[in-house]
């Protein structure tokens, strides 16, 4: 009977479509050298290249060249995580999809395919059935080729090194470098072998410097440093391009390094925003804090946004919380309808409802992992004891649902009230309840059947809970027979498997086997010794067992009850899983709604506790944002100051005058804000509690409010930082040279709908010797910061919005970023100053509407500096105008740093700017040489005003020379 179990849950888990990727040992197989291929109807698939059925598919005589074919590649994990890459033949660009969640509806793969439309799909062998289930619809629905690539191809080792192969990455162009182009005669065809053989020894070019090359280029175009599967999609991508144009052209073996690939882009989802890991990690979306205990490994989630919205209550809605947050929708229609959930949640009559909903929402488990177990036969009492409660809670839900006010214009109340079948969620329930004793599973850790289900079983465990009576009836009938010096005791035993024996402790002369004495009409069974492992000595507990006529009885006519009883009631929980099964579908939609329904809920539940509003999302390219708040600051803080935020999309430079983007109500609005400040007064947060603004607006496919008193908010497609370095020793770059990869990677990906944090971009890069110029002259990071703002100003129409933080005042000059004439919004975190007898004062920013003629001249000055004893307080509040100063020494001193250290700097810094170094020089001479340096200054004047063009008066110039000096003739 166990047998046939096991039999029917092998062709079960044979004939199931959903299985994860650690069971699949038989693809294995597919990582051979030996070409195996197969068909399916409809579509062609493949393990090996067959370029006769691409070809089949390509249009094309000569195999598939890379120039008349789109070529998509995607690889999935157990963890749900999912990459891809994409070959645009038309383009010659290919376009990478970093790391990212996926959900057990694979949504995000499905719109990739959708988007991309590739004409053959790749895969890796190890990748799980129900992706690779999904891929073959697509192949087969679009008529492409779908091949399973053996797994080593899709290793990331393997994928960077085929990345830093291309030409793209490794080699400089002349442009870059400067060098001229070589004579065309160097690149003339080879005439004969030995022109051929030479030209194959010309050096290619250190292969060291080439890879060091790429590697700190490749962050320019996408951050697939942290995303292994990505950087694995690719290097199976260009292996098979390099296969393909190989097989095209039979004379190029350059592999990898010979593919005409003209960028690398990153992929973005028509329907979701696209938000790399460095600005997950800059705005705080998810923060894992580690054990405090150095053996362990586990984590916890720290302050991030992700932790304040987690009020979920099933496992299911905080996996898909955290899918929301990792993909933020663009299509406002679903944002809206969301919204009016969560609106719906909060009335002041639906918050008891809300409340019932989350308490029944708490006893819902993880159906769909419960049935998984249940197929496999893996499942336990409390897993049962989930299926039940499931049943119990979803018929509460459905009650709680229609106390809610208004919830039938709610899309999530009617989705979850069409899925619940409460009468086959209610018979299910009963049948498993009715079926399952609940306390002797629990005590004999397995599932077993209450009584009077089944006459046959009942009857066995009647029989096998009187065993114990027999046994030692029997027992006392045994030791009546055998002689009295043989044993002291003995006992009737039943072992599962091997039935009933007769237990006798083992005697002092019975050292071995041979020794044991053997009556007559018993046989000899087994010894079981106890030995104490520390001293390997054996225990004197151990005792021999033996058969007899009496035991052969027992097991004619008793049986081995156990198995029997354990197989009859598999055979009823297997009967009654069947019964289950059918109803598994609609169990796996109730779930996924009740997740959703889980998530809006937690929103609510954090909108009602934190204060967030509902922001109206518009079609116009808009930022709008009214005493927006922080949402993570203001928990850590007594009080947070709340500001504004305005932005337009669009308005830059234009051939026209007029501006390229016009919207009601925010008539004085700008593409670009940037902003000024002391230190530590706050500039960070505010570039963060806008880009958070936004992106809580559009979490997910649903929508979550946002901390502000009201907000008016476009669609934002792409969010990109430069906030946050994350140095590593592994990475070749320095703390700058990242922050160079982060700004390039927003210019080259960013449209008119992004949006753009730049926070103190370019400092560090002012370069030796540079402090007896003007300095504006020479910081290499304040060209870079203007080249940046004026390249994005440049675009006009195509401006995307930009949040920028900057301490380069020299800036803002007529010939740099003139605040009066670029298309820009300049504002300042204002400050107070005390001063010493307790007087406050503003240290007197400068506003935009001030003639900028009057103060700036040939440099601007700062319009403040603190005296020695005046205190800085941070207001925190956002004001229109600049703050030429950074009140660094105050700061510093406000944080711990000697206030003899602050005053030395403060006076150092005031010498520099006034280019009076020979100040500092004087200040360590001794009086003897001060005067010399005094009279040799005075010697040179007088040199520089002698007139020295009469060549005729030698004798005289040389005592004009001496005269000069101040010296005696004689000297």
């Amino acid at each position: 009977m166990k047998r046939t179990k096991q039999n029917r849950s092998s062709n079960h888990r044979k004939s199931k479509v959903a299985k994860s990727a650690q069971n699949h040992e038989q693809n294995q197989t597919a990582e051979s050298d030996t070409e195996e291929s197969f068909q399916l109807p409809r579509k062609k698939v493949r393990w090996e290249g067959n370029s006769e059925s691409v070809a089949a598919v390509a249009n094309t005589e000569n195999g598939i060249s890379e120039d008349n074919v789109n070529t998509s590649k995607v690889k999935f994990l157990k963890e749900g995580r999912v990459a891809g890459a994409y070959y645009d033949s038309v383009r010659c660009i290919v376009y990478v999809l970093e790391d990212t969640q996926e959900d057990v509806h694979f949504d995000l793969t499905n719109m990739l395919l959708e988007q991309c439309n590739a004409d053959i799909v790749l895969t890796s062998s190890k990748a799980d059935d129900p992706f690779i289930s999904v891929l073959q619809k697509f192949a087969e629905a679009s008529g492409g080729v779908f091949q399973i690539r053996p797994h080593k191809e899709f290793t990331p080792h393997r994928g960077r090194d085929r990345l830093l192969s291309l030409p793209l990455l490794s080699e400089l162009t002349t442009e870059d470098t400067g060098q001229l182009s070589s004579d065309s005669s160097s690149s003339a065809e080879p005439r004969n072998a030995y022109e051929f053989m030479q030209k194959r020894k010309q050096p290619a070019g250190d292969p060291t410097m080439k890879r060091w090359n790429a590697a700190i280029r490749l962050a320019n175009y996408a951050s697939v440093e942290s995303s292994p599967l990505c950087i694995s999609c690719l290097g199976a991508l260009l292996d098979y391009l390099a296969r393909e144009r190989a097989a095209g052209e039979l004379d190029d073996d350059a592999g990898v390094e010979g593919l005409h690939i003209s960028g690398i882009e990153v992929l973005t989802i028509d329907q979701v925003m696209h938000i790399n890991a460095d600005a997950l990690f800059s705005l705080q979306i998810f923060e894992n804090e580690s054990h405090a205990s150095i053996h362990s490994d586990k984590t916890k989630e720290g302050l991030s946004l992700f932790g304040i919205l987690d009020n979920t209550r099933t496992p299911l809605g905080r996996s898909l919380l955290r899918t929301w947050l990792m993909r933020p929708s663009l299509s406002i229609p679903v944002i809206t309808a969301r919204h009016d959930a969560i609106d719906c949640f909060l009335h002041p009559e639906n918050l008891a409802p809300a409340s019932a909903l989350q308490t029944h929402l708490k006893g819902i488990k993880n159906i769909p992992r419960i049935l998984g177990l249940l197929r496999s036969g893996k499942a336990g009492v409390s897993d049962w004891q989930g299926l039940v409660k499931f049943t119990y809670h979803s018929a509460m839900l459905r009650d709680a649902l229609a106390e809610l006010h208004g919830g039938d214009r709610v899309e999530v109340v009617r989705k979850l009230v069409a899925t619940l079948d409460i009468a086959s969620f209610k018979d299910t329930g009963n049948a498993v309840n009715e079926t399952i004793d609940w306390e002797e599973s629990t005590n004999n850790n397995r599932i077993c059947v209450r009584p009077y289900i089944d006459e046959e079983l009942d009857q066995r465990k009647h029989v096998y809970a009187g065993l114990d009576a027999v046994l030692c009836k029997v027992a006392e009938q045994i030791c009546q027979k055998i002689p009295v010096d043989y044993t002291a005791s003995l006992n009737v035993v039943y072992f599962p498997q091997l039935g009933f024996l007769i237990c006798v402790p083992m005697q002092e002369g019975w050292t071995t086997e041979e020794g044991i004495e053997v009556l007559d009409g018993w046989s000899f069974q087994v010894i079981l010794l106890m030995i104490d492992f520390v001293t390997e000595r054996r225990l004197f507990s151990a005792h021999v067992y033996f058969k007899s006529e009496e035991m052969d009885d027992m097991d004619m006519h008793i049986g081995d009850l156990h198995p029997l009883i354990v197989d009859r009631e598999i055979e009823i929980v297997q009967e009654l899983l069947e019964r289950i099964l059918v109803f598994s579908e609609g169990m796996r939609q109730a779930c996924d709604v009740c997740a959703e329904l889980d998530c809006l809920l937690a929103f609510a539940e954090a909108s009602r506790a934190y204060n967030y509003c509902r922001p109206q999302m518009s079609e116009d390219p808009v930022i709008d944002i009214d005493q927006g708040r922080h949402p993570l600051q203001e928990q850590v803080v007594d009080i947070f100051v709340p500001n504004d935020a305005q932005l337009v999309a669009g308005i830059g430079f234009s051939d026209s005058a007029e501006p390229q983007t016009e919207v009601d109500n925010l008539p004085m609005c700008s593409s670009i804000v940037l902003c000024t400040g002391a230190n530590a007064c706050g500039k960070s947060v505010y570039l963060k509690q806008v880009a958070l603004i936004q992106y809580m607006a559009q979490v997910g496919n649903r929508s979550d409010f946002v901390p502000a008193a009201s907000a008016t908010l476009g669609i934002v497609d792409k969010i990109f930082t430069r906030i946050q370095t994350r140095e590593s020793v592994s990475k070749a770059q320095s703390a700058f040279m990242i922050d160079l990869n982060q700004v390039s990677l927003a210019l080259r990906n960013c449209t008119a709908n992004s949006l753009i944090l730049l926070d103190e971009f370019g400092k560090g890069t002012i370069p030796a010797g540079s402090i007896i110029v003007d300095s504006y002259l020479s910081i290499d990071g304040a060209g870079l910061f203007c080249g940046v703002i004026k390249h994005l100003l440049n675009r006009g129409s195509q401006c995307p919005k930009v949040l920028a933080a900057t301490h380069f005042h020299e800036v803002f000059q007529k010939d740099m970023l003139n605040p009066h004439k670029f298309p820009i919004m300049f504002f300042h975190m204002q400050v107070l100053f005390t001063s010493s007898n307790g007087n406050n004062f503003n240290p007197g920013d400068v506003s935009i509407s001030e003639d900028l003629d009057s103060i700036d001249h040939e440099r601007l000055e700062p319009t403040f500096i603190a005296a020695p004893g005046e205190k800085i307080t941070y207001l925190y509040r956002v004001s229109p105008g600049l703050s030429l100063n950074s009140h660094a020494a105050q700061c510093a001193t406000m944080f711990g740093l000697p206030s003899r250290i602050a005053q030395r700097a403060q006076y150092v810094s005031k010498l520099l700017g006034d280019h009076e170094l020979g100040q500092l020089l004087e200040e360590k001479m001794t009086a003897e040489e001060q005067e010399n340096i005094k009279a040799a200054g005075i010697a040179t004047y007088k040199f520089l005003a002698m007139d020295l063009t009469n060549d005729s008066h030698e004798q005289d110039i040389k005592s004009r020379l001496v005269k000069a000096l101040g010296r005696a003739p004689h000297e």
